[in-house]
């Protein structure tokens, strides 16, 4: 019964040391896809800014955006295809009722939703992601690549607060 017990508890310690794995651990194709998902649904999203938003700064952040991440998305490809990582073509599906969420609700609300959303919440993650990346990448090009595109993300991340904290009507 105590081999039982001592058998249990480096068991459990196993299985905690496990999960508490950062996020270091995923691979490099794991990131690219992420990646990938959270480029589309940027652009996505930002399409249906240039459409339902009312503020000019909303609509401007909104082309910025689509223009940046489709360049990074075309980046990735070449990067994806390179080491014969298949990308997804779209959205999460989380990602999408996202998508579906900013967009409904009080259409006078949707540029702070956009902002706060995908603007700042969306580039948070997307930093962290690739943070995480040019720390612990294996293949050293998609290290370079990761770390080559995160001031970008940032700066998108500074002009998105800077549009959350009071969104122009």
């Amino acid at each position: 019964m105590r081999r039982f017990h001592h058998l249990l508890g480096i068991s459990l310690v196993s299985i905690a040391a496990f999960a508490a794995l950062p996020a270091q651990a995923k691979s490099d194709a794991a990131f690219m896809k992420d990646a990938a998902h959270a480029g589309a649904a940027e652009i996505e999203a930002s399409k249906l800014a240039q459409t339902k938003a009312k503020s000019p700064d909303v609509k401007s952040f909104a082309d910025s955006m689509i223009a940046d991440h489709t360049k990074v998305a075309d980046e990735l490809k070449a990067l994806a295809a390179s080491k014969n990582v298949k990308l997804p073509d779209g959205p999460s599906v989380k990602q999408k009722a996202e998508i579906k969420l900013i967009d409904a609700g009080d259409n006078d609300k949707f540029d702070e939703r956009y902002a706060k959303h995908f603007g700042v919440n969306a580039h948070k993650d997307t930093v962290k992601l690739f943070e995480d990346a040019a720390k612990n990448a294996k293949d050293p090009e998609v290290k370079a690549w990761a770390e080559k595109t995160l001031p970008g993300l940032r700066h998108h991340l500074e002009m998105a607060q800077a549009l959350s904290v009071a969104p122009k009507k």
